[in-house]
């Protein structure tokens, strides 16, 4: 029989407390007897390469978060509050065991007591069960796959405590992206016959599945569906035996960095320059729009994030922001700053809990699961019992004259 939400919560902080008392997985646990000192917030994001347009401003968000806990005399001044920065991207793409080696600097850290990341979902993968193993709490601003939550490959990522759950996520999942998006395709841009195009990895495959039994649900109708591999740069023969197939649009599950932004501009060489594409939020960098040049417009992609600059709620962040960084907020800044709030606020509640002292991984990680209508830029945020958001929204998005316009945001049901 399936435990309530409330005992799950609750029989989490007790394994986790138990595995940090084995001295386990956990063994970095942060000692309860200090009464000062400095806490850390683990970031693990790709900052390098062609990931960094979006890793960037996304990393920010954190570090803003940071700097205005401790200017806010954060834990009372007792403790000092610091983002511990790693980049997950190697040789310019964000990179699974880059992100999982990242993971453990965080565990071998007793100071680190939560963490912000990963941004791919292949890295999540790879990270779960490191987090799991080690009581460690992480929050994804930008993960979308499915699999990371929800059905077998969830529980696959939690073999060694089942009934703990370390990862949670304020952005929705594909199965509402890639459903959106085919609604998208099918209703409001009117396309029928469609060509799908996936990078092959957990992100990419995962969305562009969904949107494929998705549009053809909807009366669509798939032409193809095939995978890139992984550093390929030229794909105009792919192109051209697509073109002769004549679709409405094309549709490409996956990153600017695996072959999105290349795929929009090598289809202006083979005469696709006048068909669209679609794409969920891996595209949704500055990155795309440089790869692709003048082709990138006509291209629709949605963010699993609302238009932060759209919302009075998020009105102070984005001045915040920007006179911190001297520019725009990225499409995940406000995820991330929101993440990062969320970790603060239960590692002061869990100082004040345990009377001022240090508090435990495990006292963090039955705060956050705990989250319930938490204030926010993007508005009010909670998560279920799988670590998912009980409020996701997209954001949906052309590209015009070169730029990124918010042309809709869609609110889905939780």
């Amino acid at each position: 029989m399936p435990l309530p939400p409330l005992m799950r919560i609750v029989l989490a902080a007790v394994l986790t407390a138990a595995l940090a008392a084995c001295g386990g997985g956990s063994s970095s646990s942060s000692s309860s007897g200090d009464s000062g000192g400095t806490i850390k917030i683990g970031v693990d994001l790709p900052v390098s390469g062609a990931d960094a347009s979006i890793g960037v401003p996304t990393q920010n968000g954190v570090v803003l978060a940071v700097e205005e806990a401790n200017k806010n005399g954060f834990a009372g001044g007792k403790f000092k509050l610091e983002a511990s920065l790693l980049d997950d991207a190697v040789q310019g793409k964000h990179d699974p065991a880059a992100g999982a080696q990242n993971v453990k600097t965080f565990i071998a850290d007793s100071a680190v007591l939560a963490m912000v990341g990963p941004f791919n979902s292949n890295v999540a993968k790879s990270e779960i069960p490191l987090s799991n193993d080690a009581g460690l709490a992480q929050i994804s601003p930008s993960n979308t796959n499915d699999g990371l939550t929800i059905g077998d490959d969830a529980k696959k990522l939690r073999t060694a405590h089942p009934d703990v759950n370390t990862y949670f996520r304020v952005c929705t999942r594909d199965a509402k992206q890639g459903a959106a998006l085919a609604q998208t395709a099918a209703q409001r841009l009117k396309f029928k016959k469609v060509f799908v195009i996936d990078d092959n990895e957990t992100y990419g495959k995962g969305l562009a599945d969904v949107f494929d039994a998705s549009f053809r649900q909807l009366g669509g109708t798939v032409l193809g569906h095939e995978h890139i591999t992984a550093n390929q740069v030229d794909f105009k023969a792919l192109l051209t035996k697509v073109k002769s197939l004549n679709p409405d649009a094309v549709f490409f599950g996956g990153n600017t960095s695996t072959g999105g932004g290349l795929i929009r501009r090598q289809m202006a060489d083979v005469g696709m320059g006048s068909i669209a594409m679609l794409g969920g939020d891996g595209i949704g960098d500055d990155e795309f729009e440089k790869q692709a040049g003048d082709a990138a417009n006509g291209s629709y992609m949605t963010i699993a994030a609302p238009d932060a600059s759209k919302l009075p709620s998020a009105k102070d962040f984005i001045a915040a922001y920007k006179a911190r960084f001297n520019g725009d907020v990225g499409p995940y800044s406000a995820n991330a700053y929101t993440a990062a709030k969320i970790e603060i606020a239960a590692i002061e509640k869990a100082i004040k809990d345990n009377g001022g002292k240090m508090p435990t991984r495990a006292d963090v990680l039955k705060n956050i699961a705990a989250t319930t209508d938490f204030e926010s830029p993007i508005g009010k945020v909670g998560f279920d019992a799988a670590g998912d958001t009980t409020s996701p929204v997209l954001s949906l998005d052309e590209v015009k004259g070169g730029k990124r316009v918010v042309i809709d945001v869609i609110t889905l049901k939780s």
